[in-house]
């Protein structure tokens, strides 16, 4: 079918898709954490039932069963071989369904997220989920599909790419896109409607709107919104049965039920929507109730909600907070001492701020404060760090991993970081919990640290949020990354670096030298790879505490490699902590001429022996 002809059709009257494809499988015994796109190959039967029970309930469009048939998705089933497979299995069972129709139904290719997160928040390039969308779709446009939806997404970048994709290889298919929103009317990303209509209207698609979501009084309000933004556009509406329920066994119960939906079919209907149809929970006697409403329409008794979109008033301002000491320090060459510091196990902080105190006294000019090392329950880092900050009266480097949070709890502890005046970060991945107290513990992240350092400098510090939302004013937050100087592959490593300094990084913390010509070496390869000068570097010295503990760190931490003839210095010394901290001087002396601060790594909390070799910079001079 061409675009002309699907546009003329939609515009004689409303037409109805069907509803839920995993709630019916499900329904119907195949279990959850079943791959229910790989179903195609193994159930076809199972899924031509459904088609045909939505055919006879009255859908005019049914979706392939290929929400999820992309390389990504399919891997978590060990089936990422099989996307051409079983996208055209999707296509091909649907096709003969629609063959024994009376009647014109048309099939639509359903091409979901990739369930992965895309750069910059996720490791995942725009590039290289165009090849993955290109993949999926080549399929369904070969098999013959007559439109493509595009659904359930909450990424615009992510949507975005799919709809070039698509349009690249079926230019004249009718595309439609449909966003999902939270229970707060926004992405899961934060974007609002608004911007989510904008961004749709201005595509080469033929109908944007909404599914999934809430129920359909969400997707009514929704939907108006849309509307008022981009007029110009023809609407779609597929909500879910209401939010949904978790039982006690794990199932999940969606509360409307199909009298409900068909009341609210006129009422989409007069909102705009010229698709309308039902997502996750709804079944064939949904899709029966809203094709009775569609037959049979008459006024609508639900009032449409008043919509009126207010564009915050713009409070930023481009007067900044003034830097930082560490921000100052760099700009004006005072070489860095940071020392690492954890906070304690209980609340008791009466020897971190000891600890701290003494190392101000032996020449620290910053403090490191770690967020649950080795995934140890611990205090909250920022408590730590401000706690110092007013205490000590030492600036604070706030390790800040991503694991462990989402994105909505991120952006809220960056800014209470920063009202609580710690504006040095360490962007990092984390620990997993699976090595700590806790291995049960969710582990999962929607940002890697590239992605974070984009966001904080690239948004926080431009007085907006991920979702381009006015934070009130910008912060200046000072960003470092992590660098193993001694990497095992060096080209690696200097790939992830220059993509950490695009993103705005400002300086790194490296992982403990040991190897202070490796490192040399390290450093002026990436200069003269990238013809550009080294970021700031604090280098890691950890001094080691015995032979036992060298042998530890060289055989079992991952890119920490110690030599031979040091690990053996280790071993036959008289005195270990002394020969530890004589080594961790000689390699602080052979790094200073190219980098611009230290930052220690005490060995068991052993904060004297850090002082003790700071000694060496003291006789500097520095």
């Amino acid at each position: 079918m061409d675009r002309q002809t699907f546009l003329s059709r939609l515009r004689e009257r409303p037409f109805l898709f069907d509803g839920a494809m995993g709630t019916l499988l499900h329904s119907r015994g195949v279990p959850m954490d079943t791959s229910f796109d790989g179903i195609n190959l193994t159930q076809p039967a199972v899924v031509a039932d459904i088609h045909r029970a939505y055919i006879e309930a009255g859908s005019d469009i049914i979706e392939t069963n290929s929400f999820g048939a992309n390389r990504y998705k399919l891997a978590e089933y060990g089936l990422q071989n099989q996307v051409q497979q079983i996208n055209a299995a999707a296509v091909n069972i649907a096709r003969r369904v629609i063959g024994s129709a009376f009647r014109e139904v048309w099939l639509a290719g359903s091409v979901g997220p990739l369930g992965v997160r895309l750069a910059p928040l996720g490791r995942v390039t725009l590039a290289e989920a165009a090849d993955a969308f290109r993949e999926q779709i080549e399929a369904l446009v070969a098999e013959g599909v007559d439109l493509l939806v595009l659904e359930t997404m909450s990424d615009l970048y992510e949507m975005e790419t799919a709809v070039s994709v698509a349009r690249e290889l079926a230019p004249e298919l009718p595309i439609v896109a449909q966003m999902t929103f939270t229970r707060d009317d926004r992405t899961l990303l934060g974007h609002a409607p608004s911007v989510v209509a904008q961004r749709l209207a201005a595509l080469d698609v033929d109908a944007i709107g909404v599914n999934c979501s809430g129920g359909p009084a969400q997707v009514l309000r929704l939907l108006l919104m849309m509307r008022q933004i981009a007029p110009g556009k023809l609407l779609a509406a597929a909500p879910n049965a209401g939010w949904p329920e978790q039982t006690e066994r794990g199932r999940m119960l969606y509360p409307a039920t199909p009298d409900y939906f068909g009341q609210y079919t006129q009422a989409l209907v007069e909102a705009g929507a010229v698709l309308v149809g039902g997502c996750c929970g709804t079944d064939e006697a949904h899709i029966a109730a809203m094709r009775q409403a569609l037959d049979h329409p008459v006024p609508s008794t639900i009032p449409l909600p008043e919509i009126q979109i207010v564009t915050r008033a713009e409070t930023t301002t481009a007067v900044l907070d003034p830097p930082t000491q560490l921000a100052e320090n760099l700009k004006n060459g005072r070489y860095v001492v940071t020392v690492e510091m954890s906070p304690p196990k209980g609340v008791a902080t009466q020897r971190l701020i000891e600890g701290a105190h003494m190392l101000k006294e032996a020449g620290a000019n910053l403090l490191n404060m770690a967020d649950s090392p080795l995934a140890r329950m611990r205090m909250s880092a920022w408590a730590a760090a401000q706690l110092v900050q007013k205490m000590v009266g030492l600036e604070t480097v706030l390790h800040f991993p991503t694991r462990g949070r989402n994105l909505l709890r991120i952006q809220g502890d960056l800014l209470a970081a920063y009202a609580m005046g710690i504006r040095n970060l360490f962007v990092t991945m984390g620990d997993p919990t699976k090595i700590g107290d806790y291995p049960e513990a969710m582990d999962s992240y929607d940002i890697v640290p590239t992605g974070l350092i984009h966001l904080i400098k690239q948004q926080f510090n431009s007085g907006l949020d991920k979702a381009g939302n006015s934070i009130d004013q910008p912060t200046n937050f000072m960003v470092g990354c992590a660098l193993n100087l001694t990497p095992a592959d060096p080209e690696r490593e200097m790939k992830l670096l220059r993509k950490k300094i695009r993103n705005g990084a400002d300086f790194a913390l490296t992982q403990p030298v040991f190897d202070p010509a490796v490192a040399r070496q390290f450093v002026d390869l990436y200069e003269a790879t990238y013809e550009e000068k080294m970021l700031p570097l604090l280098v890691g010295v950890k001094p080691l505490y015995n032979g036992r503990n060298a042998e530890f760190l060289h055989n079992e931490v991952p890119g920490i490699s110690i030599p031979e003839p040091m690990r053996q210095r280790m071993a036959d010394a008289v005195d270990p902590q002394q020969e530890g901290v004589l080594i961790a001087q000689e390699i602080l002396g052979e790094l200073r001429p190219f980098t611009q601060g230290v930052y220690f790594m005490p060995a068991f909390g052993r904060y004297d022996l850090v002082a003790n070799v700071m000694d060496v910079l003291r006789e500097s001079g520095d």
